[in-house]
């Protein structure tokens, strides 16, 4: 009972009433991983950065001195920016978890009667799973039925040599991994070869490798190349910061004898100089990316890979699937010599080839998976239906599998109504015509027709027919007398879209790369097709095997397709290729393609028919396997990484003014321009600025139009140095100056400081304008929207009429009631100082590339 119980099973699996039922039970399947991070957990460290930690010793100092008002305002700031910091966490944590969702490794089962392939968090107890080589599986589960299955159990005994598996009613139930013969299967383990069907005993931490306490939030990725130089960044400006507050506390202390004022102004100038913005950027930056690159239908399974696509010089891509359909459809038919071309749109077919077509189908499984197969019957099904050559109720008698000794296949049919059996045979052309038994000349002929087909780039299948008596079916094909019925030549259609992603990469300075394991003449069609220039540049994997390494690297460079490629040579050609400087992605979808996934700079796994060893060797899964997303990938990886520097540079201008005005007022013996107040205002403004403005900003028009940038080329080079300082410090010019001219003749020291500190305000808003786009001036790039641009700016606006019109904020921002005498030098500055960015962007940058 128990056996027929299986059986139903088998066929039909779970119902989604059953699996509903079993996941409140028994939850998702998933190990524990690393907690997400609680509110409070991010609010300790978020109180614990050294600027919440310098605003609290203001805070302290404000209330030693006995201003009540100020440290209680200090301390509402501090609670506004922990605001806005806690909503930037949270949606850097929302995204990640998003991309955790979507990366979930996934399962192949049956339900309600359907195959489906589902996330493997959703497999649940009793599910059938069908695993095949290269899976990895989701859940422990006992073999209902395999064919030469063997699984790599490394993972949980340690021994390295793949284990065999075999069904069987009498296995003990406390079998523990490891061992031959057993029929169970392990979550986490690889399935080495064969495939097989299974019943899912237990999920998530009742599986073996959930006993052993394995946690994948444990995990630790290395520091990537733009962690490392933020790294360095904060660490030189940190020093800097803090030599200079010490420099700023001492002179003060020292010529006014206020040593408590004199702390208060070094710590001021320490936040004005802090680059506590770094860090957080970069984070939101990958992370956000990482979710905008799988809008695409590109999933990126490890950070560093953003930041690694917009300097890919190299994508090597496999054909099928990927700049093909992946799906084959027949275009020419030849038989007693006629020769006809298949219009894609579906046309008539001539009747001496409808001989050609009847027996390719005969020759094929009555429900074929096979994709030719499948090519085959949709021909017959559109141009030979209401004709006598299809036969859908002939019963199938046997069939001839695929061998090493026999490259074809065959199927006996018998008719309802007549006697005899008819034999339908179709396979690689020289095993037909062996089949035919050909002479020379025959074989002559039919060379000259393969090779015209397989010049076009197609796939070519023999047929042939044979009848057979009411005889006891002979064993060996052979002992069919078959007559030679013609050829199909079958294709695999470009991809839509394909020509123009490669001519993209082109013009982006990207070398696109075809490895196959196609036919040389085929894959040299298809480069052909999809306008690959160099595509007559190839080599054979047979080449390729008696090349020596220095004769690889000196051909790598002029080779644009490598043909019957085995899929350990791949390996070789991508380590050449990085030998010569090269940034390589790489295509793969099979088990034998993880080495070459993992040695190149960017694996790309596919997402559709990959298998689950490839998608974690590789840092980013291809969702839908198609060539056009990896090239908009390319495009966003660009992106994210010039607003990185935008957002970079604008941090590091915008600070100039800033510190400059906490430092030189101090030198001078003059009164403190700015306050932490003032510097708090100012942090309101710059961190929605370089963490939100900047992130959504959309791609300069010249994106794909230039070189790659070069692996070695630091996040801030001289360039982009150079512009940060030269517009950081004219704004330092302008505002000092009008400061300087204030405190000479005779206005007070309110009036200065309300002054100075709107054109501070202009100044950040005009370095946010100018540098959305370094190719072209702020006017022109207002005709590229960017809502969040526009929030920042009325934000900005709305907060300085606040400070300095409302009577209680203008005593704490220590600010001047405003007078009509105060309008126009204010206007004059604020105008200035929002229009400065841009005019050094465009008078001193023209013409000079940022990216070389």
């Amino acid at each position: 009972m128990a056996n027929e119980q299986d059986k139903d099973r088998l066929f039909h699996g779970l119902t989604a009433e059953e699996v509903r039922v079993r996941q409140r039970s028994d939850g998702w399947n998933e190990l524990p991983a690393g907690k997400r991070r609680s509110l409070f957990r991010m609010l300790i460290e978020v109180v614990r950065e050294p600027m919440f930690l310098m605003l609290i010793a203001c805070g302290l100092i404000y209330l030693l001195l006995g201003s009540i008002e100020d440290a209680l305002m200090l301390m509402g700031f501090v609670l506004v920016i922990i605001g806005i910091t806690l909503y930037q966490e949270g949606r850097t944590e929302r995204a990640l978890e998003a991309l955790r969702d979507l990366s979930s490794p996934r399962a192949l089962v049956v339900r309600d009667g359907c195959q489906q392939r589902i996330a493997g968090r959703e497999v649940v107890r009793d599910d059938i799973l069908l695993v095949a080589e290269g899976d990895r599986i989701a859940a422990d589960a006992l073999l209902l039925s395999s064919s030469a299955l063997s699984t790599d159990e490394s993972l949980l005994t340690g021994e390295s040599f793949p284990v065999r598996k075999r069904c069987s009613s009498n296995a003990p139930p406390d079998a523990v991994p490891g061992g031959d013969d057993l029929p169970y299967i392990y979550s986490g383990t690889l399935v080495v070869s064969g495939r097989g069907i299974a019943r899912v005993l237990t999920t998530g931490p009742r599986t073996q490798i959930g006993k052993i306490g394995s946690s994948l939030g444990a995990l630790r990725q290395e520091e990537s190349l733009l962690e490392q130089q933020t790294r360095h960044l904060v660490r030189n400006v940190s020093i800097f910061s803090v030599t200079l507050c010490l420099v700023v506390a001492v002179t003060y202390g020292m010529s006014r004898h206020d040593w408590l004022n004199g702390l208060l102004a070094g710590l001021t100038l320490a936040m004005a100089t802090l680059p506590e913005e770094f860090p957080m950027v970069l984070v939101i930056f990958m992370a956000l990316g990482a979710w905008r690159i799988s809008r695409f239908k590109v999933l990126t399974r490890r950070v560093a890979a953003v930041e690694m696509l917009g300097a890919t010089t190299v994508l090597c891509v496999d054909k099928t699937g990927t700049l093909t359909e992946n799906r084959m459809s027949v275009r020419r038919i030849s038989a007693d010599g006629v020769t006809h071309d298949l219009d894609p749109s579906g046309d008539t077919l001539p009747e001496p080839v409808h001989e050609v077509v009847e027996f390719a189908i005969l020759a094929s499984p009555p429900d074929p998976f096979d994709p030719m197969e499948k090519a085959m019957r949709e021909l017959g099904e559109q141009a030979l239906t209401d004709t006598e050559h299809l036969h859908g109720d002939w019963v199938l008698e046997q069939e001839y599998p695929l061998s090493e000794g026999m490259l074809a296949t065959a199927y006996v049919w018998r008719s309802r109504t007549g006697e005899g059996y008819v034999v339908a045979a179709k396979g690689a052309p020289e095993a037909i015509a062996d089949l035919c038994h050909f002479d020379a000349l025959n074989l002559q002929r039919l060379h000259s027709g393969i090779d015209e087909l397989a010049a076009d780039g197609m796939r070519v299948i023999g047929v042939a027919r044979a009848s057979f008596g009411p005889l006891p079916l002979p064993d060996n094909l052979h002992d069919y007398a078959f007559t030679f019925i013609g050829l199909l030549g079958l294709e695999d259609p470009v991809r839509p879209g394909v020509t123009e992603a490669i001519e993209e990469c082109r013009q982006a300075g990207i070398r696109v790369v075809m490895m196959t394991g196609d036919y040389p003449a085929t894959a040299r069609r298809i480069g052909e097709k999809i306008g690959m220039r160099e595509a007559g540049s190839l080599l054979s994997g047979e080449q390729l095997a008696r090349m020596s390494p220095a004769e690889l690297f000196e051909a790598i460079d002029r080779t644009a397709i490598f043909a019957r490629m085995q899929p350990g040579q791949k390996l070789g050609i991508v380590e050449a290729l990085k030998s010569s400087r090269q940034v390589v992605a790489m295509t793969g979808d099979g088990v034998n393609d993880a080495p070459a996934l993992k040695a190149a700079h960017i694996g790309i796994a596919m997402g559709g028919r990959g298998t689950d060893v490839a998608r974690e060797a590789a840092s980013i899964v291809l969702v839908d396997d198609h060539f056009e997303s990896i090239v908009r990938a390319v495009r966003m990886g660009r992106r994210i990484y010039d607003n990185l520097q935008k957002a970079f540079v604008f941090i590091l201008a915008v600070h100039l003014p800033i510190a400059g005005l906490s430092l030189l007022p101090v030198l001078l013996q003059w009164p403190l321009a700015l306050l932490p107040a003032h510097i708090l205002f100012l942090e309101l403004l710059i961190d929605p600025s370089c963490s939100i403005v900047f992130e959504m900003e959309r791609e300069e028009a010249d994106i794909m139009k230039r070189p790659p940038r070069s692996l070695d080329e630091p996040l801030l080079g001289r360039p982009v140095l150079m512009r940060a300082a030269l517009q950081g410090m004219a704004i330092f010019i302008a505002v000092f100056a009008v400061y300087a001219l204030m405190q000479l003749n005779g206005f007070g020291e309110g009036e200065s400081r309300m002054i100075a500190f709107a054109g501070i305000v202009a100044g950040n808003v005009g370095l946010v304008f100018s540098n959305r786009s370094w190719n072209e001036s702020m006017f022109r790039s207002l005709r590229v929207p960017n809502k969040a641009l526009w929030w920042l700016t009325g934000g900005a606006g709305l907060l300085f009429v606040v400070v300095t019109a409302v009577p209680f904020m203008r005593v704490l921002f220590r600010f001047a009631p405003p007078e009509w005498h105060h309008l126009p030098p204010a206007l004059l500055l604020v105008l200035a100082c929002f229009l400065i960015p841009d005019f050094v962007k465009v008078r001193l940058f023209r013409g000079m590339s940022i990216w070389r």
